[in-house]
């Protein structure tokens, strides 16, 4: 079914009105997780507490928060809150660092997920008829069946290639000619620099959109993107717990953080080490709770993604800022708080750099070390050894400036840092725990 063209109803509907329906669809959200999840009965009555007691959406904040942790603990389908039977699909996260998290989806939801992302597509400046190439991870990844599925209910013509293989990504997007990307803003880059060797420019392709996500990236990368490839860059956020991507997106025409679609999604933001509600506009851990979805219903989950959120502009939902970093990947490097993403700006400062980057942090001795290996961009790769201890001077000048740590700065071969076709890996810490 491909989506009707144009605005749902709801995305220009007043304020109340939207508090009106979240107020309805969290009540029984609420009463289905705790009539059908044994997890959340437990913790509501654990915490004296039970769905008719929300009375207003500020009731929420009396409600348990749902952690990565909760889903691990009753992996794989003990968090479904209908029978196995009427499940019609599993995704799962990577299980990288402890048990994989399983989400399922009924019909109901599979259809409420492509729907969401044909609305996202669409205010990214997708239209009926685009071609799509998709290179998010197809499989238990949510990021290629959900960005295939929402293509298609919007009436475009999907590319279903996935990561990897990326000289015949340029192959295909060179013959194919496809209008839009949806990719992580790390291999988008990587794919920039497969046309750049083969003698090619990029902008000069047929893209002229790019939507991505799955990793954190700075408004320094968007512009970076958008220089290299001449196209529109925006923002999708979303992670499988919650549905997968498609839980916000930017509007081309504003490019001012993702419109949270607040339909389906309530958003809170939460100072992460008191759990305290913080007001629209304070910087703090993002927490979601499902409306709508039916197999694996989400209550006050905690992101541990860092932003705010902020008022609307191009849609009457609120927006979030910025992923700014996780409050799981800070770094503490001697009593100053680090994020990648504050390094990456500054290496997008640094003109002749690439935003290929790997952060190593070591000990020696009672003292935290920070090494940052970079790479010239593809255009200077014949720099000479006084360029680039010049490159790695800038940079290690900005950071000492900018964020209060001192770096030693390796500046490697073209093409030498590992990139990743799923999230790229930015950090790896060797300190003893």
């Amino acid at each position: 079914m491909t989506q009707k063209i144009g605005l749902d109803a709801i995305e220009n509907a007043s304020r109340d009105e939207i508090a009106a329906l979240q107020l309805e669809r969290l009540r029984w959200s609420l009463q289905h997780a705790y009539d059908n999840v044994p997890h959340y009965k437990q913790k509501f009555d654990a915490a004296g507490i039970r769905p008719q007691d929300l009375k207003s959406l500020a009731d929420l904040a009396e409600f348990p928060f749902t952690t990565k942790q909760d889903l691990r603990e009753n992996y794989p389908f003990k968090m479904f809150a209908v029978p196995r039977e009427k499940v019609v699909r599993v995704h799962a996260s990577s299980g990288t660092t402890g048990k994989p998290t399983v989400v399922g989806y009924t019909q109901k939801d599979i259809d409420m997920w492509a729907h969401l992302m044909a609305r996202s597509i669409y205010a990214a400046g997708g239209r009926a008829g685009d071609k799509v190439h998709v290179s998010y991870g197809y499989g238990l990844f949510t990021g290629g069946l959900g960005a295939h599925y929402g293509a298609e209910r919007l009436g475009c013509t999907v590319i279903p290639f996935g990561g990897g293989q990326t000289e015949r990504q340029v192959q295909l997007i060179l013959d194919f000619e496809p209008d839009i990307i949806m990719v992580t803003p790390s291999y988008m880059l990587a794919i920039g620099d497969e046309f750049v060797r083969q003698g090619l420019d990029p902008a000069k392709c047929s893209l002229r959109l790019g939507i991505h996500g799955a990793e954190p990236w700075t408004h320094q990368m968007r512009e970076e993107i958008e220089r290299r490839f001449d196209m529109q860059a925006v923002d999708i956020y979303g992670l499988s717990e919650v549905i997968g991507p498609g839980v916000a997106n930017e509007c081309v025409e504003s490019k001012d953080g993702p419109v949270v679609w607040e339909d389906h999604f309530y958003p809170e933001i939460i100072d992460p080490n008191t759990g305290e509600v913080l007001p629209d506009g304070e910087l703090g851990e993002l927490v979601f709770t499902s409306l709508t979805k039916e197999a694996l219903p989400v209550i006050r989950y905690r992101t541990r993604d860092l932003t705010r959120l902020l008022p609307p502009t191009s849609r009457s939902m609120r927006r979030i800022g910025k992923i700014t970093g996780r409050s799981d990947d800070m770094l503490i490097i001697r009593g100053v708080n680090v994020f990648p993403s504050q390094i990456e700006e500054q290496i997008l400062k640094t003109p002749k750099l690439s935003p290929h980057y790997l952060i190593e942090v070591e000990r020696d001795g009672h003292l935290d070390t920070v090494t940052v290996n970079v790479e010239m961009k593809p255009e200077f790769g014949t720099a000479t050894s006084a360029e680039k201890e010049f490159a790695a001077h800038e940079l290690a000048h900005h950071i000492k400036s900018y964020i209060g740590i001192s770096t030693h700065i390796e500046v490697k071969a073209v093409g030498t840092i590992e990139r990743s076709v799923g999230k790229a890996k930015r950090v790896i810490d060797r300190r003893p725990r």
